[in-house]
């Protein structure tokens, strides 16, 4: 039986006497695309950041890529490091260093973390560039692009580590509207080419017609997992359902605008 890629046992994570996690159990399969919905505040962030360790659970343990970290071991017989290099996080502000180009944003680590070459890091970066529609920006620096072409190249930067797992926090957030779809249609090649993707989103029509699997938290627990289109169509739990119309209200985007 193949492993998991992402195994969350019990987890729990607290500021001081705030919890913001309670006993989250999740499990991701290879090739899976897992998306996390659910209002601000109700920790999907933090558990996505527990996900590759830039937060620390409480309780509870976390799984990924064969590696398990668990909450009350303070010296893990682990290489964080290592770990973290084999999954991309792709976050809501796009962390470019500014006084970079494109593609030396692209290669500086690949050439720290993974010791690659200057020629080699230059050809894996332009071809991720290639795959997120900029292969021509590699000399360009961060303020001459858009916001959602800054965000590509953050896609592209961590695709150029050949992650197995990929990680979005809200990449799309920060975005204008109109730029939002650039990003999306990204995601959604990513999706089919196969990646593990773990997606905290607020696109409910990029979590029905993308995702596998939709999870609804609420207050820092799970109130609602199940296949996309069933949680977001005909979701079970009141608190779901109650959710889902105020993000699908007429006022405000349509379920059908993948664009907006």
């Amino acid at each position: 039986m193949t492993q998991p890629i992402v195994n969350i046992h019990q987890l729990h994570k607290s500021y001081g006497e705030r919890e913001v996690l309670t006993g989250i159990d999740v499990t991701i399969n290879a090739g899976e695309v897992v998306c996390l919905i659910g209002p601000s505040g109700s920790g999907k962030s933090t558990l996505l950041r527990c996900v590759n360790q830039l937060e620390h659970a409480t309780s509870g343990t976390v799984t990924v890529l064969g590696q398990t970290i668990a909450a009350d071991d303070h010296e893990p017989d682990i290489d964080i490091d290592d770990l973290r290099s084999r999954v991309g996080m792709v976050f809501q502000q796009f962390n470019l260093f500014a006084h970079m180009t494109v593609l030396e944003n692209c290669t500086i680590a690949q050439r720290r973390v993974l010791g690659r070459g200057k020629k080699e890091a230059e050809r894996i970066a332009h071809l991720n560039l290639e795959r997120v529609g900029l292969g021509d920006r590699g000399s360009s620096y961060p303020r001459q692009l858009s916001g959602g072409q800054q965000q590509r190249v953050a896609i592209a930067r961590a695709l150029s580590m050949d992650p197995e797992l990929m990680l979005f926090d809200e990449p799309t957030s920060a975005l204008d509207p109109e730029l939002v779809g650039d990003v999306l249609t990204v995601m959604r090649e990513l999706a089919e080419q196969g990646m593990t993707m773990l997606v905290v989103t607020h696109e409910m029509a990029f979590a029905r017609d993308v995702a596998d699997r939709v999870v609804f938290m609420d207050q820092g627990v799970i109130v609602e997992e199940g296949p996309a289109e069933q949680v977001i169509n005909s979701p079970s739990q009141e608190r779901t359902q109650q959710f889902l119309k105020r993000v699908l209200d007429p006022t405000h985007a349509s379920l059908t605008d993948t664009d907006r």
